[in-house]
């Protein structure tokens, strides 16, 4: 079997592990550890190939089992105790968010409904994003710069990012660069403490700033996140930004990690900026992940 039925054959194994325990919990990092993948990983894997977090598909899958038992006539309390809901309340909620009606409204009329089918998931090998790639071991080293949160955007510009940078003064940027003295070199964009679901809309934190070595002091009025020594895949991109940039961050998932022998890791992902036009509208870029064996 090759890397990429591999993957294709875990995420496949965690749909049919999710469709016979919809009323049962479900215990992802023991799934994962027996199929020698990580929760991380495979949260991460499903949300890009799916286009939905897990959490968001067994919700659906939910709800598409208890609409049969509302229209059934079964006891609202009995389903929601059923798909581990504590009160009618909260199942109603969830009901409604799925199918946008109440349960009263589906039981009196029969619907409408919106069912979610049980995924199936292909490996279609199509290679449409070239993918230049280096693997990198680095040792720990810090990043440091000016943070804050932010919500998860997937495509086109972040208005949120684009306004903590414009905040910074341009006295502030070249400062910066005087201090990076390591790689990944130059100005960069962090992001930590992403949801592992990638859930759009989410807060992460962002910093804007450069890496220095563990053995640099850090100044204290930035702020700072340390880097354990680990191994990273860097994906350089160049174009129109920031498409070019996403579609690249997109293909990791669709393409790369499917068809090599790494996983992602718990870690920042950083975007390094090589080069880029005067009004920032193409851009080279480099796309560092911290990666794993598999």
């Amino acid at each position: 079997m090759s890397k990429g039925e591999t993957v294709i054959a875990a995420l496949n194994h965690l749909v049919d592990y999710v469709e016979t325990r919809l009323t049962e919990e479900i215990d992802l990092a023991g799934l994962a550890n027996g199929f020698g993948t990580t929760e991380y990983h495979l949260r991460r894997m499903f949300s890009s190939l799916a286009g939905m977090p897990i959490s968001e598909y067994i919700r659906r899958r939910r709800m598409t089992l208890a609409a049969s038992d509302v229209v059934a006539g079964d006891d609202l309390l009995g389903i929601a105790v059923r798909y581990g809901y504590g009160s009618t309340e909260a199942f109603g909620r969830a009901f409604r968010a799925v199918h946008g009606t109440r349960p009263g409204d589906v039981r009196r009329d029969g619907g409408p409904l919106r069912s979610q089918p049980q995924l199936r998931f292909r490996l279609t090998v199509e290679g449409s994003t070239s993918m230049d790639t280096r693997i990198v071991e680095r040792p720990t080293f810090r990043l440091i710069g000016h943070a804050a949160q932010v919500p998860l955007i997937h495509e086109g510009i972040n208005p949120h990012i684009q306004e903590h940078i414009a905040s910074i003064p341009e006295s502030e940027h070249l400062r910066l660069k005087s201090l990076s003295n390591t790689e990944p070199t130059g100005l960069l964009q962090v992001s930590s403490d992403v949801d592992p679901d990638y859930i759009e809309g989410s807060d992460l934190s962002y910093l804007h700033g450069v890496a220095i070595s563990e053995e640099t002091p850090a100044p204290a009025d930035l702020d700072a996140v340390d880097v354990p020594a680990g191994t990273w895949a860097v994906f350089r991109s160049a174009g129109p930004y920031p498409s070019t940039l996403q579609a690249t961050w997109a293909a990791t998932a669709t393409e790369w990690f499917p068809s090599n022998p790494w996983r992602l890791r718990q870690g920042p992902s950083v975007v390094a900026v090589l080069d880029r036009a005067p009004d920032f509208s193409t851009a080279t870029c480099e796309l560092w992940l911290p990666v794993e064996r598999a």
